[in-house]
């Protein structure tokens, strides 16, 4: 067996199997061997005939050869280029239940019949033994389960369906589900509720990889997320130093971009509430993805400012006119915005790596990152906290007082998709008492991404400590840095 396998078994959870894929896809394409991966790999991680986590080896291989496949941008249902990041790896999908209310044994066949009662469309009836729900009528309105003085009524609705904030996600007759590409805002929240990793991000690693060992020289832009992400003491110094090792021309902080954002969209701010205009944020691409698909009406609301990776990405090739940018954070959305999305080609991030993917090519190169102290912060501690739900309110406040601008302006601070739909009801309706929403999708902010490599849980005591580290320079402070190079800090409907 070759000293880079490592063999898959029952003790590994998704994630584990994930970054395996995506670690010997990087290292394949970084030597030049992605010829035959998919008939080789899913043999060489998984041998011999007994299965590790699925009802047989045949069926496990399958589900490895779709991730293979997804790791290099095709969808494993028609061969084709991924349009939606998001896709359902079909061999990994169909255990769930399909109808999602039923009946348990704790029935008591009461008299009350409060169940038959509280249905409106005929789906309940009594048998011998309990009551029961006909599939075919069930509207799934959850009447029933509300109704039933035993509890005796289950909730099985779908992991990834409770977790979709737009209703996106659909299961057919054969067990599978569906993504509807024009409900979908690309969250990912479906991604980590799967119970059997049967919903994946696609996966553009391959192009990077091929931009790296190009001529022309490639950029990180590490989203601020990354503080405290990659382990104790490592640094955004570290990740500089280990994303240049494996072919990185250089690391950009989007900070930096975040600092710019606050600058303009403070601008914006107070122009919309002298004019009594309600806005929302622009940062979280999901967000804009929720207002333009279920809230079109609200489009002209969203702030035009880009978004800290767009704007880090302009003032990069501002300054390197052939560069190459790739963002690296935990967003699942951005490739989105970095790719179909775009409005106009280039004005945006190439690509965007998660940090999974990062991890995963830093591993086929065989570099680990360090400890490393700090040389120089880059950016504000204000732009560093856009990664928490409530960091963009308070860098536009604090942008809005550096400019000796007073208002009182009142927020709404959403924290994840349902909340963020409840606000987007009320501006809808003209009854949102705020003068501005913060819009964020994943529940806690971007460290709550579905792209980290750890829950938020789990590295927030490192993050805060380098955030304490922080200097207290100011938004303008950044700004005057690279006073130099001109861009728009607006989308192209308004430069």
């Amino acid at each position: 067996m070759r000293d880079d396998i490592t063999l898959l078994d029952e003790n590994d959870t998704i994630d584990d199997i994930k970054n395996e894929v995506l670690y010997h896809v990087a290292k394949a394409a970084f030597e030049d061997n992605l010829d035959g991966i998919l008939a080789r790999l899913p043999y060489e991680i998984l041998p011999g005939s007994k299965p590790s986590f699925r009802c047989c080896v045949y069926k496990e291989r399958e589900i490895i050869r779709e991730r293979i496949m997804l790791a290099q941008n095709i969808n494993p249902a028609t061969g084709e280029p991924c349009h939606n990041t998001v896709q359902i790896i079909p061999a990994a999908c169909e255990n769930c239940p399909i109808a999602r209310f039923s009946v348990t044994d704790n029935c008591q066949k009461c008299m009350g019949k409060k169940c038959m009662q509280a249905c409106k469309f005929g789906a309940i009836s009594m048998t011998r033994d309990k009551a029961y729900i006909d599939p075919e009528k069930c509207k799934e309105c959850g009447q029933c389960y509300n109704a039933c003085p035993y509890n005796a009524i289950v909730d099985t609705m779908r992991p990834c369906r409770r977790a979709c904030p737009v209703d996106a996600i659909q299961a057919g007759e054969d067990g599978r589900v569906t993504i509807d590409d024009e409900k979908c805002i690309r969250c990912g929240a479906c991604i980590n509720s799967c119970p059997f990793g049967a919903v994946s991000d696609s996966s553009r690693m391959l192009e990077v990889i091929d931009s790296i060992k190009g001529d022309k020289p490639v950029y990180a832009l590490v989203a601020p997320a990354a503080e405290g992400q990659f382990g104790i003491d490592i640094t955004m110094e570290s990740i500089r130093n280990g994303a240049k090792k494996i072919g990185f021309k250089d690391m950009v902080d989007v900070a930096i971009g975040a600092d710019f954002v606050s600058d303009s969209e403070s601008k914006e701010w107070a122009e919309a509430y002298n004019e009594g205009k309600k806005m929302t944020t622009s940062c979280c691409p999901a967000f804009v993805h929720m207002i333009r698909r279920h809230f079109p009406e609200l489009a002209d609301h969203v702030s035009t400012t880009v978004s800290p990776m767009a704007a880090t990405a302009r003032l990069v090739k501002a300054m390197h006119k052939d560069a190459i940018c790739v963002f690296v954070g935990p967003c699942i959305a951005k490739k989105s915005e970095a790719g179909q999305d775009q409005d106009i080609p280039g004005e945006n991030a190439d690509f965007v790596l998660t940090f999974e993917e990062f991890k995963a090519m830093l591993r086929a190169k065989n570099v680990k990152l360090e400890s490393c102290v700090m040389e120089e912060q880059r950016g504000s501690v204000y732009a560093k906290r856009y990664a928490n739900a409530g960091g963009v309110t308070n860098a536009v406040k604090q942008a809005l007082k550096e400019q000796g601008v007073e208002t009182n302006v009142n927020v709404r601070q959403c924290n994840g998709g349902e909340e963020c739909r409840k606000a987007l009801f009320l501006m809808k309706a003209g009854k949102l008492p705020e003068d501005f929403i913060e819009g964020m999708i994943c529940e806690g902010g971007c460290v709550g991404g579905p792209g980290n490599i750890q829950p938020e849980k789990m590295f927030k005591r490192e993050r805060d400590k380098q955030l304490k580290n922080a200097d207290e320079r100011t938004i303008q402070e950044t700004l005057d840095l690279y006073s130099d190079y001109e861009f728009s800090m607006h989308r192209s409907t308004k430069k």
